[in-house]
């Protein structure tokens, strides 16, 4: 049973960034196992199962992130992340919307977004906004009157008109696009009621999720007759 986190495993985090070296990741591995690994995927675990149950109908599956970077992908960097995350997405490709939950030393986060969306991915997204405008607009209605997550993704430096200006914040966004919500260690993350904070959170994020989810099956945008 997920019992939250506990202070070592922001101590660790702290830890890692300024001591990035396997000596000194071995003589406290024991700590990152208990206070970061060990909850991490029970924390997964729980929400996985948690989403799973409430919305069967989803096809998805769940990952927790290893510490060790690729080792051939450092770009002088540490062996070693400071930074631990999990997800719960469909299988397939890399460019799909993913729930996640994250810890850094000073923060953690979660939320629903991609981690990597493509060019291909952001263009169908805009494509279904300009033929489709009400039904896009009908869910940035219901996500503006939550309080909890913001949208975040990197716009585009010359503004595109969009179709409405409801939509315009999201139009705009060139490559990245998530909602997320961040807050300092707080009590929460020590305490067994973060899965259930995270989840009744994630439910406002349903409706968004099985709209971006189908993207994948529209056709190329790009494409010209």
């Amino acid at each position: 049973m997920f019992e939250g986190f506990s202070p070592a495993a922001a101590d660790f985090l702290w830890g890692i960034r300024f001591n990035n070296d396997r000596g000194w990741f071995e003589a406290n591995k024991e700590t990152y196992k208990t206070s970061l690994d060990a909850p991490m995927k029970e924390l997964c675990r729980e929400l996985y199962a948690g989403l799973t149950e409430a919305h069967g109908d989803l096809t998805l599956m769940s990952k927790v992130s290893r510490i060790y970077r690729d080792a051939r992908r450092l770009f002088g960097r540490g062996p070693y992340k400071d930074h631990l995350w999990l997800g719960i997405a469909q299988p397939g490709e890399e460019s799909r919307p993913t729930f996640w939950f994250e810890i850094s030393p000073e923060d953690y986060s979660y939320g629903l977004g991609y981690w990597a969306a493509d060019a291909l991915t952001m263009a169908k997204l805009r494509a279904r906004m300009e033929h489709d405008p009400k039904t896009m607009e009908k869910l940035v209605r219901q996500l503006n009157k939550q309080e909890v997550f913001t949208l975040k993704g990197q716009d585009f430096k010359r503004r595109r008109p969009a179709p409405s200006p409801l939509l315009e914040p999201w139009y705009n966004k060139r490559q990245g696009l998530s909602l997320s919500h961040e807050a300092p260690h707080d009590e929460l993350l020590y305490s067994p009621r973060l899965k259930e904070q995270i989840l009744e959170d994630w439910e406002k994020l349903i409706p968004l999720y099985r709209y971006l989810s189908t993207l994948s099956g529209d056709p190329d945008p790009r494409d010209v007759s």
